[in-house]
């Protein structure tokens, strides 16, 4: 037999074997996978701008739900029409997004020295009256374009950082320390502001914002205070907001379904003495109460007085039993990064540049770093929906 006959039989054999003939060895089934249960979690974000160009990157990394801001034409006006909100859903309906929560010019996490409208917290009447007015009409607003909750902060301090350190990759870490803090510094433009005026100026926000969120269905979310400081407050300011026990006692104000947190899990790991071991009975708590309403979902290294905020998978708490722990409690809303790492940009005057959850600047390293977060949020979910 010639020798390209031999290889023409043996090229027919194996045909035949592989379609299942005579003799043929029974395939091997590919295990499927596991199913996955929907548990409601979402991956999410409130990076701006709020912008075609910004919503298409959200699409490209797999981001479908977001908080985002309507553009208000006319900047004396303290809140959205119905057709700017209309506006934004429409722009993100062109990119598959939903508008799940959206803020208010007002109660920003900004310090008092330069937020452009602080009778809120200043406690001065009677803007703040016109202003409690406009954050009242955004709601309204908000339920008849079906947006159905809006974030704010209760801040006179803003954000304090005053350490950064280096990160991976050239990143840098940014946080806060007490010790280094100056004990010195000038008060606000607030002056003292103890714990009892401080719960006055809350209380009188939501004995007037409530009932209207009750009204119209629209959830509120306030992000607690970034970081808390020493029991004495820091520039004469108590925040008290910035501890567990505080929190606890803002959600019993004007109890509702609708009023509950924006919960910064970067935040409350700050004011925790081991957020290693303590933050889970904390999602608890207020996942349990159903108070938690959007979750900013980030990693730090270090404790309450002393921290930096790190990547999700370089910090001190375990982030796999956090998310495991928010579908424990029945959580089904966003979980979005916020203060991501920088590259560590320096302004003119030699000043780091922290852009803190801010607009994305190329230069800074963003855009990466928030890619990064996705990635890992959105694969956290994904495990914790194989598990039962």
């Amino acid at each position: 037999m010639l020798r390209r006959d031999i290889f023409s039989l043996a090229g027919a054999g194996a045909l035949a074997l592989g379609a299942g003939g005579a003799g043929a060895a029974p395939k091997a089934s590919r295990p499927r996978p596991a199913a996955r249960k929907p548990s409601g979690l979402k991956l999410g974000c409130q990076s701006g701008p709020s912008n075609e160009e910004h919503f298409a990157y959200f699409a490209r990394f797999g981001v479908k739900n977001i908080c985002a801001s309507p553009k208000i034409e006319d900047p004396s006006r303290l809140y959205p029409t119905v057709e700017e909100l209309s506006r934004l859903k429409e722009m993100a309906d062109r990119h598959g997004l939903s508008v799940d929560l959206t803020d208010s010019v007002l109660l920003r996490s900004t310090h008092i020295d330069r937020e452009k409208n602080p009778a809120i917290m200043l406690g001065r009447s009677p803007q703040r009256d016109r202003d409690i007015e406009a954050f009242q009409t955004l709601i309204r607003n908000c339920a008849r374009v079906g947006i159905p909750a809006v974030k704010y902060n209760m801040s006179i301090l803003g954000v304090l950082r005053n350490i950064s350190e280096p990160g991976r990759g050239g990143v840098e870490y940014h946080g806060w320390d007490l010790a280094s803090a100056k004990p010195d510094k000038p008060l606000t433009l607030a002056g003292r502001v103890d714990a009892d005026a401080f719960w006055e100026r809350i209380t009188y926000f939501l004995d007037r914002v409530v009932p209207v969120a009750n009204e119209y269905k629209i959830r509120i979310a306030c992000h607690p205070q970034d970081p808390g400081v020493a029991p004495e407050g820091y520039q004469g300011v108590d925040r008290v907001l910035g501890t567990v026990d505080g929190l606890k006692k803002f959600i019993t104000i004007r109890e509702s379904p609708y009023h509950g947190l924006n919960f910064c899990q970067g935040t409350v790991s700050e004011n925790l003495a081991d957020p290693s071991r303590e933050i889970f009975d904390v999602i608890r708590y207020f996942g349990q109460r159903k108070k938690i309403f959007n979750v900013h979902f980030r990693n730090i290294r270090g404790h309450r007085n002393h921290f930096v905020e790190t990547f999700h998978d370089d910090g001190d708490v375990d982030m796999f039993q956090a998310m495991l722990t928010y579908k424990e409690v029945g959580y089904d809303g966003m979980l979005m990064p916020d203060h991501v790492p920088t590259l560590g940009v320096r302004n003119a005057g030699g000043a780091y540049a922290y852009n803190l959850g801010g607009p994305p600047r190329p230069d800074d390293g963003h855009l990466e770093a928030f890619a990064f977060a996705y990635g890992y949020i959105r694969g956290l979910i994904q495990a914790v929906e194989h598990i039962a």
